[in-house]
Parts: C-alpha cells; sequence; structure tokens
C-alpha cells in the first residue's frame, strides 16, 4: 500500500529532475522554446499522477447515497439492535450510518484514513430485497459477516487493513480509467499493474478473511443457519430480478407502475405465494457469473462446505417457518414510498399508477394488439387480394392501404375464420405474413410450420380480447404463476385444441366456433371492436 503511494511520489521526483536537466542542459539559448515545450508535457502528466494520488486518499470516503433511505435507531429500533449485536459478536462498533436500498446485497463501508491503515465512521447498506427474502436468523448470519470483514481475525491480523487497501487500490485504478484524456489512461496503466500485483499479493489474505467472516456469522447465528443463508443468496438475486422484470415491470410499454410502494414491496408478495422449489427453478440453467481473477470471495460451494464442517450447534437453521427480517421494519409502507422516491428516474413521477389488477388487463390487452394485428392485416389483404379482379384496384395499392388501417377497419375475429375457410389461410395470408428475411425462402411444409405459431398467437390473442370483452376474461396477478388473464374452465380445457384445428395444413374452424358459440355471449357474433390481448404477458 506505502509503495502505490510511493510510487506516484517517485514519479514526480524523476519528472521534476528530468525538467531542470531539459532547461538547464539541453534547451538552452536560441532552445528554450523546446524546454518550454517539455516542462508543459510534464507538468499535464504531474498533474495526472497527483488526481491518482488524491483518488487514493479519498478512497474510503463514503460518498452521497441520493438511492438508499436513511434509517435511525429511534425509526428502526429492531433493526438497529440487530445490527448492534452482530457488530458485537464481531469484536466491532457499529456504524454510525444505516441505509435501505433496493438490492439484494448488503455491504459496510468505512471512511479508511492513513491510506487505510486506520478506519474512521461507517456506513452499512442493506438491501429491503434481503429482508423480505431472508428469516431473521439468515439474516444475522449477513450482518455478522459483513462486520466481520473488519475483525482481525487471520493469523496476520492484517485482514481489515487488506481490505481497505484493496477498495483504495480499485478506486485509484477507476479514477484514471474516468479521466477525460488519453493523458490519464496512458499514465493510469502505470497504477493498473501495480494494482494487478498489490491485488494478487493480497487476494490470500482477503480469501482468508471471508473464511474467517463466514466462522463468525456461523458463532453468531448458527452453522445451519449460515449455510442457509449463503445457498439461498444467488436463489434470492434471480428471484428478485424476475420480479423485477416480470410484476414491477410489467407496466413499462404502457407508460404506468403498481401502486404506490408496491414497485419494491409487492417482492415479499410475491416471495410468500411461492415454494422454494419454484424460486429455485428462476435461477435453473443460469449460468452463474464468471468470478474476477481477483475476486476476494471464494466460490460459495467452497464456503458453504467449510461452514458445514463446523461442529453441530443444536440451532435451526432459520428456515420458512422462522419470521421474515421485513418484520423488522416499523412502518414498511411508508418505507417503501420512500425507497421508490429514491430509486426511480425523475420522468417516473409523470406515469400512471395502476392496481395490480389494472394492470395485468392493460397489459394483457396491449400486447395482444401487438399479437393479433399482423394476422388482421395478412387477412385483410389476402381479402383485398381475393377480390382486386372485381373493382380493378391494383394490389400493391390496397396491400399497403391494409397495412395502415385502423384497427375498427380491419377484419374482425368470425371474418379471419371465414376467410379460412375459403382457403386463404396458406394461399394467400401467410405469405402475407411478416417474417424475418432468411425465412422467406422456406416453401412448403417448411414454410407452414415456421409461420403456424405466429398465426395460432394471433388468433388466440382475438379470442382472448372476445372472451375480456364479454367479461369471461378476468385478470390474474398469479403470484404463484405468471400474470395474465383467467380464463372459464371451458376455454381453458379446449381453447387450444381448437385453435390447433383452425391453423392445421387443412383448417378446421368448427371447434373454435362451437368454442364461441356456447360459451360467448350472444352466441357466435360478429366482432368489430379492436382486439388487444394476450394471455400471459412476457410469454
Amino acid at each position: 500500500m506505502a509503495g502505490f503511494w510511493l510510487m506516484g511520489v517517485l514519479l514526480l521526483v524523476v519528472m521534476a529532475m528530468a525538467d531542470w536537466l531539459l532547461v538547464t542542459r539541453l534547451f538552452t539559448g536560441e532552445n528554450a522554446w523546446g524546454g518550454a515545450v517539455a516542462v508543459t508535457m510534464t507538468w499535464l502528466v504531474a498533474v495526472a499522477i497527483l488526481r491518482g494520488m488524491y483518488a487514493f486518499v479519498r478512497a474510503g470516503r463514503p460518498g452521497s447515497v441520493s438511492h438508499a433511505v436513511a434509517v435511525t435507531p429511534e425509526d428502526q429500533p429492531e433493526l438497529w439492535e440487530q445490527v448492534r449485536a452482530a457488530a458485537e459478536v464481531a469484536g466491532e462498533r457499529p456504524p454510525e450510518e444505516l441505509y435501505l436500498v433496493a438490492d439484494v446485497n448488503a455491504g459496510v463501508s468505512e471512511q479508511s484514513r492513513l491510506l487505510g491503515l486506520l478506519g474512521g465512521r461507517r456506513r452499512m447498506l442493506l438491501g429491503v430485497p434481503l429482508l423480505a427474502g431472508l428469516t431473521v436468523p439468515r439474516l444475522r448470519a449477513i450482518l455478522a459477516h459483513e462486520f466481520g470483514h473488519y475483525a482481525h481475525l487471520d493469523t496476520r491480523r492484517l485482514g481489515a487493513v487488506t481490505m481497505r487497501g484493496r477498495a483504495a487500490v480499485l478506486h485509484t485504478v477507476e479514477a484514471f480509467h474516468d479521466g477525460s484524456t488519453r493523458l490519464h489512461v496512458v499514465i493510469g496503466s502505470l497504477y493498473v499493474g501495480y494494482a494487478r500485483m498489490f491485488l494478487r499479493a493480497s487476494q490470500s489474505v482477503a480469501r482468508r478473511q471471508e473464511f474467517a467472516a463466514d466462522q463468525v456469522a456461523a458463532r453468531h447465528a448458527g452453522r445451519d443457519a449460515t449455510a442457509a443463508a449463503l445457498r439461498h443468496l444467488p436463489v434470492l438475486g434471480a428471484a428478485y430480478a424476475h420480479y423485477l422484470e416480470t410484476y414491477a415491470g410489467m407496466g413499462g410499454p404502457l407508460a404506468a407502475l403498481p401502486p404506490v410502494g408496491q414497485v419494491h414491496g409487492g417482492f415479499a408478495r410475491f416471495l410468500a405465494a411461492r415454494t422454494q422449489e419454484s424460486l429455485a427453478a428462476l435461477g435453473a440453467g443460469t449460468r452463474p457469473p464468471r468470478p474476477h481473477q481477483y475476486d476476494s470471495h471464494p466460490p460459495t460451494v467452497e464456503r458453504v462446505a467449510r461452514i458445514e464442517k463446523l461442529p453441530a450447534d443444536g440451532r435451526p437453521d432459520g428456515s420458512a417457518e422462522e419470521p421474515a427480517a421485513l418484520t423488522l421494519l416499523r412502518d414498511r409502507d411508508r418505507v417503501f414510498i420512500e425507497l421508490e422516491a429514491r430509486t426511480l428516474p425523475p420522468e417516473a413521477a409523470q406515469l400512471r399508477r395502476l392496481s395490480w389488477d389494472d394492470l395485468v388487463m392493460a397489459r394483457a390487452l396491449a400486447d395482444a394488439e401487438g399479437w393479433a394485428r399482423p394476422l388482421r392485416v395478412a387477412v385483410a389483404r389476402a381479402l383485398r387480394s381475393a377480390g382486386q379482379g372485381a373493382d380493378g384496384a391494383a394490389p400493391g395499392h390496397r396491400d399497403a392501404a391494409a397495412g395502415g388501417a385502423a384497427d375498427d377497419a380491419l377484419p374482425g375475429l368470425e371474418d379471419v375464420l371465414d376467410a379460412f375457410d375459403r382457403g386463404l389461410l396458406w394461399t394467400a395470408t401467410a405469405d402475407r405474413m411478416p417474417k424475418p428475411h432468411q425465412a422467406s425462402r422456406l416453401v412448403g411444409a417448411s414454410a407452414r410450420n415456421f409461420i403456424r405459431p405466429r398465426i395460432f398467437d394471433g388468433l388466440a390473442g382475438m379470442v382472448h380480447l372476445r372472451l375480456a370483452e364479454s367479461g369471461l376474461a378476468t385478470p390474474d396477478i398469479a403470484w404463484a404463476g405468471r400474470p395474465g388473464l383467467a380464463l372459464p374452465e371451458a376455454w381453458e380445457d379446449d381453447m387450444d385444441g381448437a385453435l390447433d384445428a383452425a391453423v392445421a395444413d387443412r383448417p378446421d374452424t368448427a371447434p373454435l366456433r362451437d368454442l364461441l358459440a356456447a360459451h360467448t355471449p350472444g352466441g357466435a357474433r360478429p366482432t368489430t371492436t379492436v382486439p388487444r390481448t394476450r394471455t400471459r404477458p412476457g410469454e
């Protein structure tokens, strides 16, 4: 660490001596202008070096946390009690600041001094998704582990210093890469080389510190609860990513958001409705990120194996029957609302707020429009092309007109089925469905099999719209499954078979017409309403 700092001092001394020699020995008299140029260049380099040294000194100083909610001991005494207990078992002092963030993460940062040799003011960041997804015993393990990073637990008693030093080195290298000139990058390459050496030399100490911090966690929360917490963190990360994309982000294409406080608050409802097996399945088949070659964290499997080798302590693993750590928060709704205000972009304030049911319905309707419209446009073009001889219109003109027609001028569900019965599905409609350029060369069965799923989806969208208009399809948030429309039992059982028959090589629309006649108000009445649905948003 001292060498990292002294490298900058040495470079400055060398450049100062070089400037003195250039000015007094080489560039004299008429060549004095060359000395001025050389001094200017070395001063620019010196500024870059001083910038790196300053970044190294400032590395441990905490910045602003505008994306987080600050909580005081008066606001959240139960949560602070857990934090203080975890610090005490590690033999460390608790943080002066505690912030709640919207990440599956926890960490303690410290305002280090004297190049990281001395610690200072501490700040803890704690993810609200962790509180929602971990029980209290498992949260204790995570908290104790974070404070274990700063305890002198390894044989060299340099663990905490090493952790601060690694953070300072990485911060300095990032400062050079963020520089605005190429000169910063060139000088930064010297620091990058030294940083790699430092990280290689300190990696073993950092990893020993991770194992030692795990032992602090096991001592505080119990062996089994600590191992279970480590195993559950990747599952929780995958579940939160799925929740944000499928539920919280459902209204993105609609310029809409869930109810106030539910962007992050809905995650607890999502977890409560799911089994551990279904949560684990969300991350199944996803390759874990490749660890960095200088990562201080050993593989989770190795950490869990070491913890499980510890003597049994008789304490439970903190499984689902234990209270969720979210119960430690008072006035949770207020916390979720404040967290939204700090994490959502400013333009989110202009978005409309919908209830979960209204959001599911709106997304289902909007998605289905994208599914149904290509089919309706293709059928409209096929019908106009088939009738072009009667009125003499040019087919190209009519195809363009169909593509730009308003939705209420396009054929309805019965019109589409009539076109299929006339034999226009595979002779005229399929060729007019949008497809990638590579698929345009397909012919015969290959072409039909390629486009059939898109025709199936378009027809399904029109059917779902009919059911939604009739009040037979209702929104289903499906916390344990996937949000979409809930259909009557008869449609759930028979609709796929009827659609398959309608888009077969020899289309048979009778099963679908029978369903429409038997299970929609007014039977198989014509429809001119804009179809806008898709059953399961995101599928």
